[in-house]
């Protein structure tokens, strides 16, 4: 039987945990824009959890940021996949890495859209 058909219930979950923060490890050495937004967000998150006036806001001002993250670790996912099939250039492989670096983007102007929507209106004057 294979290793995944032995590892189900907590076993899994532990597992599956230690995957997760190795993941988190390798993004935290390996990629600086992973490090950049990070340390935006380590201000961000918890200034979005005290601006917030309600629980909707909070989730909101916080979760943006948190998509964020998460979008970046998949962007950093494929360029890695990308840059271990080959060094040579490929439009497709370009286009990956693109279309990536496009979703990081979106992602950033989201949140961008949220806190404005939410904070600008409350702005004195």
């Amino acid at each position: 039987m294979s290793e995944y058909f032995e590892n189900s219930g907590l076993l899994r979950a532990w597992r599956a945990l230690g995957y997760s923060l190795r993941g988190l490890r390798a993004a935290l050495r390996h990629e600086s824009a992973f490090r950049q937004e990070l340390a935006l967000g380590l201000a961000l998150v918890p200034l979005g959890l005290w601006l917030g006036a309600n629980g909707v806001e909070k989730a909101l001002l916080a979760g943006s940021w948190l998509l964020v993250l998460l979008v970046e670790l998949l962007n950093s996912a494929i360029e890695a996949v990308v840059d271990r099939v080959g060094a040579e250039r490929h439009e497709l492989s370009g286009r990956a890495k693109d279309m990536g670096s496009a979703a990081v983007l979106l992602a950033i102007l989201l949140a961008v859209l949220v806190w404005g929507l939410i904070l600008v209106p409350r702005l004195p004057g």
